[in-house]
């Protein structure tokens, strides 16, 4: 089964070897038929520390690294 990707921005990254990127994503409201931003923040480990504030990256699903860490960063130069 094909893991999800997603893209976003990095919002912090103050831990260690771990980062917090904010997907936004947008959906048709069922009645009025305009688009709203939804926004979603997800915690991505980042093995190498690389990625830093305001860095688009995409992230893709994995193993339940801990309570909150189902997501690792894609890098692309690797």
């Amino acid at each position: 089964m094909p893991k999800r990707v997603l893209q976003g921005v990095v919002v912090s990254d103050k831990m260690d070897k771990t980062v917090v990127v904010e997907v936004e994503r947008r959906i048709m409201h069922p009645i009025y038929k305009k688009f709203i931003r939804q926004s979603k923040k997800y915690a991505a480990h980042d093995e190498e520390n690389a990625s830093k504030i305001g860095d688009v990256v995409k992230i893709r699903e994995c193993r339940p690294l801990s309570r909150r860490k189902r997501w690792e960063v894609i890098h692309e130069g690797a």
